[in-house]
C-alpha cells in the first residue's frame, strides 16, 4: 500500500482546511471538523518527504480509543471515527498544551543545554552530557501547543 501524505476532499459545507504536520483537518459550517491522520512522519519539527503507510490509522485508532476510554470522565470533541485514518468531531476550543516525554538530549532540550542552562523544567541536568545522549532518566516537559 502507498502512504497518504496528502488529502484533497472538497466536503459539502466545507469552510477551511488546514495542514498540520500529520493531520489534515477540514472545517465545516455546521461546527463539525473532520481530522484526518495522514501517514505523514514529522521528526524535530520537519515534515519528512516518505510517510510510513497505515501511521496514520495506527495513531488515529489510537487516539480514538483513548477518547471513548475517558468520555465517562470528560466529554470530548469526538463523534465518530467513519473510518480508520478520520475523525468526526465537534469544533471547540482546545487547551493547548502538550507534554514531550524526553529521553535523549535532543531538539530544544539540547539548544537549552548548550546555551548552558542545566535545570529543564525543574530538572537540574549533569555537566558533560553530549547532543543526543540518553539522559539519566526520562524528563517530562510540558509546553504549548501550536495554534
Amino acid at each position: 500500500m502507498k502512504a497518504v501524505v496528502k488529502t484533497q476532499f472538497q466536503l459539502p459545507g466545507e469552510q477551511s482546511k488546514y495542514t498540520g504536520k500529520v493531520r489534515d483537518v477540514y472545517t465545516l459550517r455546521n461546527g463539525y471538523i473532520v481530522m484526518v491522520a495522514t501517514d505523514r512522519i514529522s521528526a524535530f519539527d520537519v515534515v519528512l518527504p516518505e510517510g510510513i503507510p497505515y501511521k496514520g490509522q495506527v495513531l488515529n485508532q489510537i487516539a480514538a480509543q483513548f477518547l471513548d476510554l475517558t468520555e465517562d470522565i470528560l466529554p470530548n470533541w469526538k463523534v465518530a471515527t467513519v473510518d480508520p485514518m478520520v475523525t468526526i468531531g465537534y469544533r471547540c476550543e482546545p487547551y493547548k498544551v502538550e507534554m514531550v516525554v524526553r529521553g535523549y538530549l535532543a531538539g530544544h532540550a539540547w539548544r537549552e543545554y548548550k546555551a548552558g542552562n542545566r535545570t529543564l523544567c525543574g530538572v537540574t541536568l549533569p555537566e558533560g552530557l553530549k547532543e543526543n545522549q540518553k539522559l539519566p532518566h526520562p524528563i517530562i516537559t510540558p509546553t504549548t501547543k501550536a495554534a
